[in-house]
């Protein structure tokens, strides 16, 4: 199996938030503790091969803190149009499929992004998710009068992530200079624009009002949360016949760690991080070295027994992250595997997958072993 990107997504970031009343980037302001930027990077994250970020000039750093190595970070232009041109150069010369997304619109779906990559692969050249404009529209002139009344039955009103075949997108892009958004160009030059159904979710952050509607989206109902963290390490191993398991995945031609099990230290960290979140202890007093039934067992295995402990306890997930901290392999290619993996191990779960170096500090810089770090977020069943 290849494991060259072949899709690839652009979260257009550069816009400032003036109009939101604030002197930062939009894509850096915080909805319950999170930023745009990450809402929209984790929620692409878990659909494509590789992400390229736009950012305004003189926050580069920060966008990169917040993602770490699982996203290229560029500086943006002056109009959008221009950010995107930049980051369409900096995609992996294989990729063949783009998403384009506002930072803004940040808690559009995964399922969302999956519905347009499915359209690009299946033949389509430009996809893009649509609502039907449900109020009446009036067209007025420069002095506010009432010039025109569309019919609305045939207008809709574009969202993104917008998808497009590659090759397409830069002809559109090297024709014209800009547009409000990029689909517009790709009709521009003749290409017919597909649309499927899009998501109230997937509204676009721009006022205060708009914030306020984001958290009544994100609020919580009267069930009981609970949060679970989970760490693990493993040192690469000196047998050169070690295979190496991480997420849920066979890496070929990579040397494996050591551990009682497959030293698969992704699966290890959520499965610690899920009975924290539940209570029910930490990954050594649920699979011990005492027991010779965990002997070889594989992540996915841990996993599939995670779950249904956590089950059992009178818990469901509501969403896992882990984090891969190593030099070594390197994660971005496959991130859309391990995604797939680690989920259907833990019953179709939302799962999403980052990973970092340490700038060769610590032994994972020095190229020593893998780390992983794990979040969960468990909901107490009704």
């Amino acid at each position: 199996m290849s494991q060259l990107p072949k899709s690839a997504a652009i979260i257009a970031g550069a816009g400032m938030g003036h109009r939101l009343g604030a002197e930062i980037p939009k894509a850096l302001i915080q909805i319950q503790g999170i930023t745009l930027l990450e809402r929209a990077f984790i929620s692409l994250s878990k659909v494509v091969d590789e992400i390229v970020i736009t950012a305004p000039a003189g926050y580069e750093e920060q966008f990169k803190a917040l993602v770490g190595q699982s996203a290229e970070v560029v500086t943006g232009g002056v109009l959008r149009s221009d950010s995107i041109r930049v980051a369409l150069k900096a995609l992996s010369p294989s990729v063949e499929s783009v998403l384009i997304h506002d930072a803004a619109r940040a808690l559009a779906s995964s399922a969302l992004a999956a519905r347009v990559l499915d359209e690009l692969r299946s033949g389509q050249s430009a996809v893009i998710p649509v609502l039907k404009v449900i109020d009446t529209i009036k067209e007025i002139d420069r002095d506010g009068f009432v010039r025109a009344t569309p019919d609305r039955s045939s207008l809709v009103a574009a969202q993104t992530p917008q998808g497009f075949n590659r090759q397409v997108l830069e002809r559109a892009h090297g024709a014209s200079d800009d547009a409000t958004d990029d689909a517009a160009l790709v009709e521009a030059i003749g290409v017919k624009v597909m649309t499927i159904e899009g998501e109230a979710s997937a509204f676009k952050i721009t006022t205060k009002e708009d914030i306020g509607q984001a958290l009544l989206l994100l609020s919580p109902s009267n069930r009981n949360f609970k949060v679970g963290l989970g760490v693990d390490a493993h040192a690469f191993s000196s047998d050169q016949d070690r295979k190496l398991w991480l997420a849920g995945l066979l890496w070929p031609d990579q040397i494996g760690v050591d551990g009682y099990s497959d030293g698969d230290v992704a699966a290890h960290a959520i499965c610690d991080a899920l009975f924290s979140a539940a209570g029910l202890g930490d990954l050594g007093s649920n699979f011990g070295l005492d027991d010779p039934k965990y002997q070889g067992a594989s992540g996915e295995m841990l996993l599939k027994e995670a779950f249904s402990k956590i089950t059992s306890a009178g818990y469901e997930i509501g969403n896992v992250s882990v984090q891969i901290v190593c030099n070594k392999p390197k994660i971005g290619p496959r991130r859309a595997e391990a995604i797939e993996a680690l989920s259907k191990a833990l019953g179709g779960a939302e799962v999403s997958v980052s990973a970092t170096s340490t700038d060769g500090l610590g032994f994972t810089g020095q190229g020593l072993g893998i780390s992983a770090l794990a979040t969960a977020l468990l909901i107490e069943k009704k």
